[in-house]
């Protein structure tokens, strides 16, 4: 009796701990060959289709899995690999790249997808291209980085962003500005905002497959600005630069006449305008251009010993020589330095990552009283709540200083303009009689504001000398905020709703002294603006997402979501002149009101969207789109339109007959076909609208613009054929 209960309590405790193996939960985390987490790993327990795939942070859980069986990650572009877990045992696996399965993964519309495959259009410039550019502004690291994107900067002002055109001009009335996504949201902010030592990824989207999901904003296309975060279970990580460097004009200006081909040339059109319009003989017009060329100049720089220095045979008397030759365009620039300071830390615990920056940006222009000085500060946060329930925050901050000099291109207030087109025979400094400077009572060279100067040449104006005391100045404020949840609601289903702000503060202050250069020739000399300029975007989304695997060879992708878009402006303008002296710069010390005015508007979109995405085997892929946009800027009956697109693409490489082919690693025939929409048109471009005006003292409305209850939303439809090839790898 004692034998058989012995023999039965063995066989009892054999057979829980057999049980006990067999219903086991195993874990562990899935990173590429440099430590970075693999988002969506195909995890499959071995001859079965049981299975999980790897989160945003490249980690995992298989419940009720054997200690016998045989887990195998799988990922596209990279190979294979089979595993035996052990009990208890954290799992920290490595893919190796896979020579004939190169691939990169996209940052595209409202997810994160594989570019093996991809259906639509995509250009990507990840961290270490960014890291080897020397750029104030995100839209500067665009400039022959990606095909089929232009990048046109209209100034070499420090701090300008640069217009950016994908595939050209995509609208005929509305703006082709492109739409920019951070982290998942729209962001109407400056660019130069954003540190790019903050950027992880730019990824461009081109076409309609890649942006019909956005609708009537992706018309011009899409770039979306992935930035930095932390990695789960990792030691923190200091990344700090520090750079140093300084910029000249890269490209000589053009080359300008001398003194003594400019006083023939203007004495050549002078007797011609004699000549043949006021129909002079040829003596007589020769004579008059003689005896008026100093006059219509105002200065001569050939001294008071050649008072007609152009004799009536169009060339310089003999001896006659220039006594001074200034350049303008020498002094009006400047070696730029700049200097530029970064520290970030990352890492993470089991369950929280975290990405913390700070950045610090000194960036002098060329051009005299130029400048932008930027200070950042980054802080991104993702963590488990639950196991099946995930949040992520970030929150960025921006205070910028732009000083810039006068620039309207149309006036001699354009600095650098101005210093090219004024002849070198007008001097800087005054001159005495024989080409010696003019000293002040302290010995120093008198600046000369050229009040003799004809209109054409800029009459009362020296840069030099007022800029110490002009100024044109942006402070800029912007802070956004980033915030969503995360849930597993059922197998392959997912959950993601976020809450997105931006917040803009800009403030202008523009003043011309009353002393020095032009301000001082006016009745009220001096004079200031001031313009102060708010915005608010505010965005919030709900979607649902749906992944499954069937067969192990039907792989397919839903997505449904809504999303609701609100932005608020408001801005206000003061100008005031007359200052009575210096030192007095803002507008409470001018005496007389020039202008005053302000605005608010408000933009909302609400929109319905959804995507389809299937492959066969990683070799066949297929997707559709369809997004509905209410936008506020339309008439009720106007007011939705309906964009949508449909692709596909063939991996050619993975065919049978291709596997022989060792030069050819990748090879990849994608098309799509869709219709994308523009709104930007104005807030209030549908209503009959009336401007205010000021009538004898009575005030009084003017018709600004017509009622058109009929205009409707601008859709440009896109075709787009491509092949993708990678060889000799």
């Amino acid at each position: 009796m004692k034998y058989k209960f012995l023999i039965s309590f063995i066989a009892y405790t054999i057979s829980a701990v057999s049980a006990f193996a067999q219903n086991f939960s195993v874990s562990g985390v899935v990173k590429d060959e440099n430590a970075e987490p693999l988002i969506g790993v195909s995890v499959v327990i071995k001859g079965t289709t049981k299975g999980v795939v790897t989160d945003i942070d490249g980690k995992f859980q298989l419940s009720q899995s054997s200690d016998k069986d045989v887990l195998v990650f799988k990922y596209l572009g990279y190979k294979d690999k089979e595993v035996i877990p052990q009990q208890g045992e954290y799992l920290n696996v490595v893919l190796d790249n896979a020579d004939t399965q190169l691939d990169e993964v996209l940052v595209v519309a409202y997810g994160v997808i594989s570019k093996t495959g991809y259906t639509g259009s995509a250009s990507t410039i990840n961290k270490d291209k960014i890291a080897q550019t020397q750029v104030s502004s995100v839209s500067r690291l665009l400039q022959g980085t990606a095909s089929g994107v232009q990048s046109v900067a209209s100034s070499g002002q420090p701090g300008s962003d640069a217009a950016i055109y994908i595939r050209g001009i995509g609208s005929v009335n509305a703006s082709s500005t492109p739409l920019y996504i951070v982290d998942g949201a729209p962001f109407n902010g400056a660019l130069n905002s954003i540190n790019p030592d903050d950027i992880e990824s730019v990824n461009v989207l081109k076409d309609a497959a890649s942006t019909a999901l956005y609708g009537s904003r992706a018309g011009n296309g899409l770039i979306m600005i992935t930035t930095k975060q932390g990695s789960k279970n990792s030691k923190p990580k200091v990344d700090a630069s520090f750079k140093y460097g300084f910029s000249s004009r890269a490209v000589s200006d053009y080359k300008k006449v001398s003194t003594n081909d400019y006083f023939e040339l203007y004495w050549e059109g002078m007797r011609n305008q004699q000549l043949y319009v006021n129909k002079k003989s040829p003596e007589e017009a020769a004579l008059f251009a003689s005896n008026n060329i100093l006059s219509n100049l105002g200065i001569n720089p050939y001294g008071s010993a050649f008072p007609q220095p152009v004799g009536t045979d169009g060339k310089i008397v003999a001896g006659a020589r220039p006594l001074w030759n200034d350049d303008w365009s020498k002094e009006y620039t400047q070696d730029a330095n700049r200097t530029e300071a970064q520290v970030g830390i990352s890492g993470g615990g089991s369950g929280l990552s975290y990405y913390v920056s700070l950045g610090y940006l000194n960036d002098q222009g060329i051009a005299l009283a130029s400048g932008f000085k930027r200070y950042t500060g980054r802080v991104n946060l993702n963590g488990d709540i639950k196991s099946w329930l995930r949040f992520s925050t970030g929150i960025s901050l921006s205070h910028s200083n732009q000083d810039s000099p006068k620039g309207d291109d149309s006036a001699s207030s354009n600095t650098l303009n101005f210093a090219r087109l004024i002849p070198n025979f007008y001097p800087i400094w005054e001159r005495e009689g024989d080409g010696a400077f003019k000293l002040d009572a302290h010995g120093n060279k008198i600046i000369d504001y050229g009040n003799y100067r004809p209109s054409g040449a800029g009459p009362r104006t020296n840069h030099l000398g007022s800029s110490p005391y002009d100024f044109s100045k942006v402070k800029r404020d912007i802070a956004s905020v980033r915030a969503s949840l995360e849930a597993d609601i059922y197998k392959g289903l997912q959950y993601k709703g976020s809450v997105n702000i931006d917040y803009t503060n800009k403030n202008d202050h523009n003043y011309q002294n009353p002393v020095y250069g032009e301000g001082s020739f006016s009745e009220t000399p001096g004079s200031v603006q001031r313009y102060n300029y708010r915005t608010t975007d505010f965005t919030a989304n709900n979607i649902l997402t749906y992944k499954k695997t069937f067969a192990e060879v039907h792989n397919l992708r839903v997505l449904a979501g809504q999303e609701y878009y609100e932005y608020n402006t408001e801005y206000i303008y003061g100008s005031r002149s007359g200052f009575p002296t210096l030192g007095l710069e803002q507008p409470v010390g001018a005496s007389t009101l020039n202008d005053f005015t302000g605005n608010a508007d408000q933009y909302k979109l609400l929109s319905f969207f959804g995507n389809a995405e299937y492959n066969y085997n990683h070799k066949y892929y297929g997707s559709a789109s369809l997004r509905s946009d209410g936008s506020s800027r339309f008439a009720k009956d106007s007011r939705w339109g309906t964009f949508w697109s449909v692709g596909g693409s063939w991996r050619i490489s993975e065919e049978d007959f291709m596997q022989d082919l060792s030069l050819i690693n990748s090879l990849t025939l994608r098309a799509s076909y869709g219709g994308q929409g523009n709104d930007n048109v104005g807030y209030y471009a549908y209503q009959g609208l009336f401007s205010i005006k000021n009538n004898l003292g009575e005030s009084g409305f003017v018709t600004s613009s017509l009622e058109n209850k009929n205009l409707k939303w601008e859709t440009n439809l896109n075709f787009n054929v491509g092949l993708d090839y990678v060889l000799f790898r």
